[in-house]
């Protein structure tokens, strides 16, 4: 039997989407209401692997998972990117002007600002899933309240869509990690991506000689996301995402680093997953 993979929401969310796209239609999952609930999966074996909502072309970083994974020592051993098309859905047979509360996500909320700017007589609540409030829609029989999930959810739980694609950038995605715990982490065959976590002396220059390195090794840096490091005020951890062609440059670069930075840590090597 198939090990289970830990998401956040339930079937029908976009986590079980990447789920299902990553390790195939029949991937036994198990449903988590928060990606604290994630980590938690993994840390008890209740699962093998996670998936992890990191970043939306739209509504930007979702920070709080960077310290998920951070503090909880897990690894990255893969990505995966999927186009977001968000849809307003309810129970068969309503109009827009029938829905008072629309209830979803707070990032996919968030992703259709535009949409719901037009439409003011909605009144937006956050929840913990959109699959999951799709869910209770039709469970509970309820009038009046919209979803905003994926056309999956609406197909699973029988809802009606009244407008597709709301999100307000057409071209919307998120990128996916898919996580392990650092006691089962896999060496990836054909890796060509590297996650890294590092904290700088508070000096001059310190950034610019990181990324001077980078470029002398023909690193090519995709992202870099500062943090604050919570108990010392004004001072921050830095998350980079690299590609590179040669492993044993790589660890030259990390040897390098290792003596530029107070710290550093190698949260994942794994492949690209855009290509």
């Amino acid at each position: 039997m198939q090990e289970k993979i830990a998401i956040q929401g339930i079937k029908g969310s976009f986590h079980h989407q990447v789920a299902r796209e990553y390790f195939g239609k029949e991937v036994p999952v198990d449903e988590c209401q928060s990606f604290k609930e994630v980590v938690d999966s993994l840390l008890t074996n209740r699962s093998v692997s996670a998936v992890m909502a990191i970043e939306n072309s739209t509504a930007g970083t979702i920070l709080p998972n960077y310290a998920l994974i951070d503090d909880n020592n897990l690894q990255i051993k893969g990505e995966h990117y999927i186009p977001i098309f968000m849809n307003l859905m309810v129970l068969p047979g309503q109009k827009i002007t029938d829905i008072k509360k629309v209830c979803s996500h707070p990032m996919a909320l968030l992703q259709c600002q535009s949409f719901f700017k037009d439409h003011p007589h909605m009144e937006l609540i956050e929840d913990t899933d959109t699959a999951e409030v799709a869910k209770r829609i039709r469970e509970q029989n309820l009038t009046g309240v919209a979803a905003v999930a994926s056309k999956a959810a609406a197909n699973i739980y029988d809802l009606q869509i009244l407008k597709e694609g709301i999100q307000t950038m057409k071209s919307n995605s998120t990128r996916f990690l898919v996580l392990s715990s650092k006691n089962a982490a896999p060496v990836v065959t054909g890796a060509n991506k590297a996650s890294l976590k590092f904290v700088l002396e508070n000096k001059r220059g310190s950034l610019v000689s990181v990324l001077n390195i980078l470029r002398d090794f023909d690193l090519d840096m995709t992202k870099i996301q500062s943090v604050p490091v919570i108990d010392v005020p004004w001072k921050y951890a830095f998350f980079i995402d690299v590609l590179f062609q040669d492993e044993e440059e790589l660890q030259k670069v990390l040897n390098i680093l290792s003596e530029l930075t107070e710290e550093l840590k190698v949260l994942g090597i794994y492949k690209n997953g855009l290509l």
